[in-house]
């Protein structure tokens, strides 16, 4: 048998239970309510003007050419428009487009992780950014959270008890993913404050803020550090308007402008043209505050929904989560192995995605994440039937 010649780094791709979701539902032929994938549903999808900009950009020659590496203008330009007042305003040397949010991190870790590099990350967080410095040799320091985002005391003890300064912190500060929070006003600026002491650059993953339906805004990471280099940003537009657009992008200092492009240069030369192009007319259309109206009053209905269906049929049996805004719910079923309980609850006709996945170290057996965005109230009572049927 044939060695192969595989590099050190092979050993640490560990993938993503969640992506990896989609296959397997695409293989199943019987009715299934799906709270696994965080994406909006169809139904929340701009897709007749997407459709209608379509018919007009995408018929000139100039949308299907390559664009600069640090994006096209015209979705510069816009973008630099639609950011403008909120707390993520930003300036034109600061921005580079990027395909999703997933390339973001992926040019934050490639930029900042050597192998043996301790991260930090959330614990539970979000399976594809651990996988990401997994992949780059990093070792993982996971910190818990609580109702108010990451423990930032926790995160200060954690770091002196593992006799070692963090490279990278990794956070997901708004409606994180998985379990719906949002990290406080103090917890932000302290964390700030220990990034500034520690030197290490902060990985702020934040895909949910403009999906706040509830509660009072938090100012970005980005904000609250006054545009320190250490507050390396990234964004998408896979949850506000479609994640099959993979169009995103990174907010980081302009002394890392030359190496993002040269990093970015070495995987696809570009973001996708099309899509850049099509969300660059979405954008200065002013279609993306109306589309961002509807779907708060949406997505507030449909974990309202979600949360009355968990208490008929789980009762006292769970505890959840009560997020403000984004896309999930935490639920917590003490003495239950969701991820045994999934292939009786898939057989059942419902999809969730359990615990462990959101920790290297495989916690939260007793967890599982449930997406709301994707369903309406009726469907979701039927979904969570079937949950508490499996059980």
């Amino acid at each position: 048998m044939i060695t192969l010649p595989f590099a050190a780094r092979a050993d640490g791709l560990v993938g993503s239970v969640i992506d990896s979701s989609t296959s397997l539902l695409a293989t199943q032929t019987h009715d299934i309510v799906r709270f696994a994938m965080g994406s909006p549903a169809p139904d929340s999808i701009p897709s007749a003007v997407l459709a209608a900009l379509a018919a007009e950009e995408l018929s000139r020659p100039s949308s299907y050419d390559y664009a600069a590496t640090e994006g096209d203008p015209l979705l510069r330009s816009a973008l630099l428009e639609s950011l403008r007042g909120t707390s993520d305003e930003t300036t034109d040397d600061r921005l580079t487009i990027t395909a999703g949010g997933m390339q973001g991190l992926d040019l934050a870790c490639k930029l900042f992780v050597d192998p043996g590099d301790l991260v930090v990350v959330e614990s539970p967080t979000y399976t594809g950014g651990s996988a990401v410095a997994l992949a780059y040799g990093a070792e993982l320091l996971e910190v818990p959270t609580d109702a108010d985002g990451l423990d930032v005391d926790a995160l200060e003890e954690a770091v002196a008890a593992a006799g070692r300064l963090p490279t990278v912190i990794y956070t997901i500060p708004t409606f994180q993913n998985p379990a719906g929070t949002t990290l406080s006003l103090p917890r932000r600026e302290r964390l700030v404050e220990l990034a500034r002491r520690w030197g290490s650059m902060v990985i702020d993953d934040d895909p949910y803020a403009l999906l706040r339906f509830a509660g009072t805004e938090v100012p970005s990471l980005r904000a609250v550090a006054g545009g320190d280099p250490l507050v390396f940003s990234v964004r998408t537009f896979s949850k506000t308007v479609a994640p099959g657009l993979r169009c995103g992008w990174v907010d980081a200092d302009p002394s890392l402008s030359q190496l993002l492009i040269n990093a970015k240069q070495a995987m696809d030369t570009c973001a996708n043209m099309p899509a850049q192009r099509l969300v660059a007319r979405f954008l200065a259309g002013g279609h993306l505050a109306e589309h961002l109206t509807t779907q708060r009053a949406v997505y507030r209905e449909r974990k309202a929904g979600m949360q009355a269906a968990l208490s008929r049929h789980l009762g006292d049996r769970a505890s959840w989560t009560d997020p403000d805004g984004g896309f999930f719910l935490w639920v917590t079923l003490p003495g239950v192995d969701t991820q045994a309980l999934f292939p009786a609850a898939l057989a059942r006709g419902v999809a969730y995605i359990p615990g462990q996945a959101f920790s290297p170290a495989g916690r939260f057996t007793d967890a599982l994440r449930l997406c709301f965005a994707t369903t309406d109230p009726d469907r979701a009572d039927v979904g969570v039937g079937r949950l508490a049927a499996a059980m």
